[in-house]
């Protein structure tokens, strides 16, 4: 399938100089970058979000294929929603999907299905493709929209993550989209995405699943962060470092109601 893109025009822009323009100013590099297993990025609208996720993007070594992991707004699909061919194109061009890591992942992860519908109209996955097309030519990945709330299916699949990611002979890069807690009061927000955070800090997976519940944090991308993490840590993670945080409220200087923003690297 060669999936168009959903939200080009909305979320980034659909004119590849002024979306060139915009990811230059957010992927500025501050330090060389380094060798990760996996990062936890944001994906609202650019303007929103694109200096923390181009933050994180800057500070990792490029990787051959990525394994983009993102929650499914749209409720379309299956519950877990993988894509094995095609490819998808965002105004910077095409990028094909790894069709033999895509099918690695089914093979260890049964409880995947091949579903297109989940994410055609997706764009928590979508937005992360211009900032890795900014920074290399040639790269492969594999989408996958997590429509699942229950621990276990999400630890499961982040076993089978690591069980493929060892097992390649490049390591793909774990990317977990999320954003934090959405539209309450910026001072109430900074402390439920403190304790979210913190959890993901201690590479804790059933810590942030529990902290996520507990105190009611509307955390969108829960799910891809709890399999990143359980990923994370069978591959021998040993720190998380986040490197920057923010809300909408910094930007749109409305604090009344905002949403929380955080770009953290495992290694």
């Amino acid at each position: 399938m060669h999936r168009r893109p959903a939200v080009a025009g909305r979320f980034y822009p659909a004119r590849p100089q002024e979306l060139t323009r915009d990811l230059e100013r957010y992927l500025e590099r501050t330090t060389p970058p380094q060798q990760a297993i996996g990062c936890v990025v944001p994906h609202a609208g650019i303007m929103y979000s694109g200096h923390v996720a181009g933050a994180v993007y800057a500070r990792l070594k490029p990787a051959s294929s990525y394994i983009i992991l993102c929650p499914n707004h749209t409720g379309a699909g299956r519950p877990l929603a993988i894509m094995s061919t095609g490819d998808w194109e965002t105004p910077l061009g095409n990028v094909p999907i790894d069709s033999a890591l895509a099918e690695a992942l089914k093979r260890a992860c049964p409880a995947l299905e091949e579903d297109d519908e989940a994410h055609r109209f997706e764009h928590s996955l979508e937005v992360q493709l211009p900032f890795l097309q900014h920074l290399q030519e040639d790269f492969r990945f594999v989408p996958i929209a997590i429509g699942v709330g229950r621990y276990e299916p999400l630890a499961e699949l982040g076993r089978a993550l690591a069980r493929v990611v060892e097992a390649a002979g490049s390591r793909p890069l774990l990317v977990a989209s999320s954003d934090l807690n959405h539209y309450e009061p910026d001072a109430v927000n900074r402390v439920k995405d403190r304790q979210a955070i913190d959890q993901i800090l201690a590479l804790d997976p059933r810590g942030l699943y529990d902290t996520v519940h507990r105190e009611r944090i509307s955390m969108c991308g829960f799910g891809p962060a709890v399999a990143v993490l359980t990923a994370a840590r069978e591959l021998g993670a040993r720190q998380a470092e986040l490197v920057r945080y923010a809300t909408s409220g910094d930007i749109t200087g409305d604090r009344s109601a905002v949403v929380g923003y955080a770009g953290i690297v495992i290694r």
